[in-house]
């Protein structure tokens, strides 16, 4: 392999790392009652416009962007208490590093993903673990999802309860 080779490889798999994260920023600079539904802001540099989003083994379907969108924040994207604003009112998404195989204009990641949210109701906390299967097009804005499955291992509740304190006496921030 070049070194031209090299370099190039090593830049198409940083530019496929930070465009994981572009899911979870997605998520989370949209907080439900943020005024600011529009998750499509980020995942527009990350998918393609044709992208199909296999759900099915979390007991969803395959969607196509805007109706996936609109599953997390209401139709027309109004947030709120529509889509998961409906039981959560916080979340984070923490997308983890992906594995990266690279064939020309096309690649295949696996990325490991932990997603919490925080129950609308105050009572609880929710995780979602599992992992991101995606297929990659190199385009002329750059790599893009143009198909993802959702690898669903498990989703746990756990009560919420007050937080101790962080410092010894000191009962707040």
């Amino acid at each position: 392999m070049s070194d031209d080779s090299r370099v190039q490889y090593l830049l198409d798999r940083i530019e496929i790392q930070d465009k994981v994260a572009l899911y979870g920023l997605g998520q989370d600079l949209h907080q439900a009652d943020s005024g600011d539904a529009n998750v499509l802001a980020q995942w527009g540099e990350l998918f393609t416009p044709d992208v199909k989003i296999d759900a099915t083994s979390a007991g969803a379907k395959v969607f196509e962007l805007p109706e996936y969108a609109e599953m997390m924040r209401g139709k027309g994207l109004v947030g709120g208490a529509a889509g998961l604003g409906l039981s959560f009112n916080a979340w984070q998404h923490v997308e983890g590093h992906a594995t990266v195989t690279l064939q020309g204009d096309r690649a295949h990641s696996i990325t490991p993903h932990l997603h919490m949210h925080a129950a609308r109701n105050g009572l609880g906390n929710t995780f979602a673990v599992g992992y991101w299967h995606d297929d990659w097009l190199r385009t002329e804005q750059g790599w893009r999802i143009h198909f993802r499955r959702l690898e669903h291992l498990f989703i746990q509740t756990f009560a919420a309860i007050d937080n101790p304190p962080i410092v010894s006496g000191i009962d707040h921030f």
